[in-house]
């Protein structure tokens, strides 16, 4: 049975030296055949044309590259996602090691499965609801308005060799976005049935993402074995920020506080906006939207762990 291991050669943490020594330990106990791919959306074709008999894949990237491939699978096949981007949420999050060299190692050497659920986003680019929506698949996290707009932000740096800026560019991003605003962001977003807020974090897996070593709980009670978490504080003026912070990277009580609209185990959830906002999913930019539906696929992908 052929066993494949997808590659991103321009993430973060990839080199030839890198290729190598992760294609060597997972032919351990089979061959591997190495795909590279070659421009963005390239991983998602590739795995979309794997044939039926290949047994496993592997994808040695970033969060852009494992979305790519859970959006182009066909086949119901085990996935090992091998940490290669600055951050790689996902392999983190489903308690894999950082080094890929030993991630490959461990998905070779356990061959211990888990099935887990994903999120999808099915957005309304315009007023026009007569356009054919075209909905995404997320692996840990979706975002309208603060975040994506920071996700924007930090693109417009450009990626050297295909590569985005790091933490440090992200934090200088976030603090001038607040410093623009004052510290405030007006509750433009409305999650259906429950009210407005400020802006609408999604989430299938607690960390929601991570700063360097330091995971970031937005939706601390997220589960890759439940629906979608939700999270939308109900407004965000200068004496909530350093409240939000404290919740999401010291002391998570988001969930319990009368502030913020906290939605736990959903199957899907409506938000709309009062004008044309950014969406991020997996913190890729998708860009600006005036109505998302965020969907939770159960029971979607199963991953090598």
């Amino acid at each position: 049975m052929r066993r494949v291991l997808i590659v991103n050669p321009a993430a973060s943490g990839v080199d030839r030296r890198c290729i190598e020594q992760v294609r060597s330990e997972l032919s351990v106990h089979a061959p591997v055949d190495v795909m590279l791919t070659e421009h963005p959306g390239h991983a998602a074709e590739l795995v979309a044309a794997l044939p039926e008999d290949c047994a496993s894949v592997y994808v040695l990237a970033g969060d852009g590259g494992y979305n790519e491939v859970v959006n182009g699978i066909c086949l119901d096949i085990p996935i090992g996602f091998i940490p290669g981007g600055a951050t790689s949420v996902l392999p983190r999050a489903l308690g894999l090691p950082r080094d890929p060299v030993a991630c490959a190692r461990r998905l070779a050497a356990s061959g211990r499965l888990r099935r887990i659920g994903l999120g999808r986003v099915t957005p309304t680019r315009s007023d026009s609801r007569d356009e054919q929506a075209t909905s995404r698949r997320f692996t840990f996290c979706a975002g309208v308005g603060l975040d994506a707009e920071l996700v924007r932000a930090v693109d417009r740096h450009g990626r050297r060799s295909g590569r985005r800026p790091g933490d440090l560019a992200f934090a200088w991003e976030l603090a001038r976005l607040l410093v623009t605003r004052h510290g405030r962001i007006d509750a433009d977003l409305e999650i259906a049935g429950l009210g407005r807020c400020a802006f609408v974090l999604a989430a299938n897996c607690d960390p929601y993402s991570y700063v360097g070593w330091l995971p970031i709980h937005a939706t601390p009670t997220a589960r890759f074995e439940l629906g979608l978490d939700v999270v939308a504080p109900r407004q965000m003026q200068p004496a909530d920020i350093g409240r939000f912070l404290w919740w999401i990277l010291v002391s998570p009580n988001q969930q319990r506080s009368p502030d913020v609209i906290y939605i736990r185990d959903a199957d899907r959830v409506q938000v709309l906006c009062a004008e044309p906002t950014p969406l991020q999913v997996d913190g890729e930019d998708l860009g600006n939207v005036v109505e998302v539906i965020l969907e939770a696929e159960r029971d979607a992908l199963t991953v090598l762990v």
